[in-house]
């Protein structure tokens, strides 16, 4: 499991504790976590990701991609830190905690979660929240 940036300058801090989470977050739903990759990069690499595999012409926190079939987990989780800083004046929290947020997400993406509607939205909420508790960020 490893962190990458793109063209940002921005860098995640104790990365050894989020690992940590990420860890629990994939174990606690029955999965291993494998080959995964989280890159950090900005709005307009997000964008073009959003639009060539989703079809979504806009910027957006993050994307997950699964590469893996079973109980292994090989992923990459794309994070635009532009958004996730535009989002935490939005929801009024810290950059670290919705760069959290969108971390375990981006998880969850993979390890089967959805948010299309309502009530799936509803149930990824609780989780992420569930998870933030678990480290002091």
């Amino acid at each position: 499991m490893k962190i990458y940036y793109y063209d940002v300058k921005y860098r995640v801090r104790d990365w050894r504790k989020i690992k940590s989470l990420i860890i629990k977050v994939i174990s606690e739903n029955k999965y291993k976590p494998g080959d995964l990759n989280y890159i950090v990069t900005n709005d307009k690499e997000i964008q073009e990701l959003n639009k060539k595999y989703l079809k979504h012409d806009y910027p957006t926190d993050v994307l997950s991609f699964r590469y893996s079939k079973g109980q292994i987990i090989d992923g990459e989780i794309f994070i635009s830190i532009e958004t996730v800083k535009r989002n935490s004046k939005i929801y009024k929290t810290t950059v670290k905690n919705e760069l959290l947020r969108v971390i375990i997400h981006g998880t969850l993406h993979l390890c089967g979660f959805k948010d299309r509607k309502k009530a799936e939205k509803e149930i990824i909420r609780k989780a992420e929240d569930y998870w933030l508790k678990y480290i002091k960020y």
